[in-house]
C-alpha cells in the first residue's frame, strides 16, 4: 500500500540520517558505498544477507563496489550498531538491520533449515516474559538475547 511505502521510506531516511550521525561521531564519513549497502538491507527487510549476497545485489545494479569494500562496510555498520552480525553454523556470516535500532522492528528469532540453509524469521518474541522474570529475580540487566531453532523447512520436509 502507499501508506506502507511512505513509512518504509521514512524508516530508510531515518536510518540514513542515523548512519550519517553515527559515522560522524566516530570520525568516519558517509560514503556512497555505505549508503548503497544500507539501502540494500532497507530494500530487503527480513533477509539475512552475506557479504557475497550484498555484492551480488550491487553487481545487479551495475555498481563497481568491490567485495573487499562490502566486507569493510558491513563490519563498520555492525560496529556502529546499524547492522547485526548473525552466525547460523555454516561458516558464513550474515547481516540484518539491528533490531535494537530505534528505527527497526521488534526482536525476532530465527529458524534455520539444515538442508537448504534458508533462514526464516519467527516474529513472536516468546522470551520477553522469561527475560523480564530472569532480570527481576537475578538483578541482571539483560541487553539482548539470541535464539535459533534448527530443523527442516516445509519444502525440505517433502
Amino acid at each position: 500500500s502507499i501508506r506502507k511505502k511512505e513509512m518504509n521510506e521514512l524508516d530508510s531516511n531515518a536510518r540514513i540520517e542515523d548512519l550519517r550521525q553515527r559515522l560522524k561521531s566516530r570520525d568516519h564519513k558517509m560514503t556512497p558505498a555505505r549508503q548503497e549497502i544500507l539501502k540494500i538491507f532497507d530494500d530487503r527487510p527480513g533477509q539475512h544477507l552475506s557479504a557475497e549476497d550484498v555484492h551480488d545485489y550491487l553487481r545487479e545494479k551495475q555498481s563497481n563496489i568491490g567485495l573487499a569494500t562490502v566486507y569493510r562496510s558491513l563490519e563498520l555498520l555492525t560496529e556502529i550498531g546499524l547492522l547485526t552480525r548473525l552466525e547460523f553454523g555454516d561458516g558464513r556470516a550474515r547481516f540484518e538491520i539491528n533490531s535494537e535500532n530505534p528505527h527497526s522492528h521488534h526482536h525476532h528469532h530465527h529458524l534455520v533449515c539444515l538442508k537448504c540453509r534458508k533462514v526464516f524469521e519467527f516474529g513472536d518474541d516468546l522470551l520477553e516474559p522469561l527475560e523480564n522474570d530472569i532480570a527481576e529475580k537475578s538483578g541482571f540487566k539483560i541487553i539482548n538475547h539470541d535464539l535459533k531453532f534448527y530443523g527442516y523447512c516445509r519444502e525440505c520436509q517433502k
